[in-house]
């Protein structure tokens, strides 16, 4: 049984020619054959909503329970809104501050989260930048072409060693933060506070599956850029243009891959998905609105580069200032250009940055899915139901399978 308020399990979900059990629907209309109708009507315009035992209203229908004021028909009825967001299909604009908004009602303990995360992982990278990590290669700029390619390839190797022990720190940062800001953000969908001790403890049963989803899809990335750009190594100097074009169509692939299982996270945690089975969820929530995801997407990813150079830039110039190292000697490389002092101060940036930016993406990834729902599968019922809005029924959902 899912014992998560407000979510329901892939099995449960309606598809376009089912019903889901247990999720309140507007009433049949009562004109069927069999209707009988009273000879003695009520007057034109004195109609009044449905009362007594045993109604279950699904939508409320526009002027009844608190609907618009006589004159104001041809309006939609405003939607509700227990919490961060409206119950109904979002726009961008709305996703963006349903992702601020949570940051701000629920400040301490996203902030809780996010601080400790991020102090955890810039002190893991500053440690392994400063001890771990071999020399750059020295490049020679009079060397014939052929040595220039070496050292090319020379220096994207290092590059990827450099990056390695970075990426792994960020996925396991990015985990910690990615299960528990999507209970926290489920929970003010439905307008309720949580402390960080119930969202860790909703949130750390899903950490073993969450990992094998993180790795994964770096995992079959990386093979996915191997198979792009390895014939055109292996062919030598010749094959320097094949393995460029090997590695945009890779990077094709790698994004529209990246977006098709975007949904997966809290797919994840919210419905107790496993792997497999929140990247087919994913996939299927995503079908039809690959565009519509990549936009926001790239947008937050944008906004979030935004935040962060906005905020990095003052530190490292505070930075390179204590340490006297200047731009030019940074670009040069040499013995040990960046001391102890540069390497600090631009953590607390990069901690200050991480601690704006963590929220946001991972608030506006639960919100896109919790958007789909609402659109695929009016999940704004069930959502409306268990946070108690009037006109949508007290009793909760029956039993579901999770599938997880």
């Amino acid at each position: 049984m899912n014992d998560s308020p407000g979510w329901a399990s892939p099995g449960s979900a309606p598809s376009p020619d089912g019903q889901t059990p247990g999720v309140p629907r507007p009433a049949e209309p009562a004109d069927g054959p069999s209707a009988k109708w009273s000879k003695e009507q009520p007057p034109p315009g004195q109609w009044s909503a449905p009362t007594g035992p045993g109604h279950t209203p699904g939508r409320p229908a526009p002027g009844w329970n608190g609907g618009p004021p006589p004159g104001a028909w041809g309006r939609p009825p405003a939607a509700a809104k227990p919490g961060v967001i409206p119950l109904r299909p979002l726009g961008v604009g709305e996703i963006l501050d349903g992702a601020v908004a949570t940051l701000r009602t629920h400040w301490r303990t996203v902030l809780a989260v996010t601080i400790t995360v991020s102090v955890i992982t810039q002190i893991a990278s500053i440690l392994v930048e400063r001890y771990l990590l071999p020399e750059p290669p020295v490049v020679d700029p009079d060397a014939t072409p052929e040595e220039a390619l070496e050292q090319s390839l020379a220096s994207l190797q290092n590059s990827m060693i450099a990056m390695g022990p970075a990426l792994l720190i960020t996925l396991i940062g990015t985990l910690l933060t990615t299960a528990v800001l999507t209970v926290v953000i489920s929970r003010s969908v439905l307008g309720r506070s949580v402390t960080l001790p119930e969202a860790w403890r909703e949130a750390r049963p899903r950490l073993p599956h969450l990992l094998g989803l993180t790795f994964l899809l770096p995992l079959g990335s990386a093979a996915i850029m191997t198979v792009g750009i390895l014939p055109g190594l292996l062919i030598g100097g010749a094959g320097v243009l094949l393995s460029v074009l090997g590695g945009l169509g890779a990077i094709v692939v790698i994004v529209w891959l990246m977006i098709r299982f975007a949904l997966a996270p809290p797919a994840l945690v919210l419905e107790r998905q496993g792997v497999i089975a929140s990247l087919k969820r994913s996939a299927k929530l995503v079908q039809g609105t690959w565009w519509r995801i990549f936009g926001i997407t790239a947008l937050t990813v944008l906004i979030s580069f935004l935040v962060s150079m906005v905020i990095g830039i003052p530190f490292a110039i505070m930075g390179f200032a204590v340490d006297g190292v200047s731009l030019g000697d940074f670009l040069d490389g040499g013995e040990s250009p960046i001391g102890w002092p540069f390497l600090i101060i631009t953590g607390i940036g990069a901690v200050i940055a991480s601690s704006i930016t963590y929220p946001i993406s991972a608030g506006v990834t639960a919100l896109l899915y919790v958007d789909q729902r609402i659109r695929r599968e009016a999940l704004d019922l069930e959502l409306a139901r268990a946070a108690g809005v009037p006109g949508y029924g007290t009793e909760p959902p029956g039993p579901v399978s999770t599938g997880g």
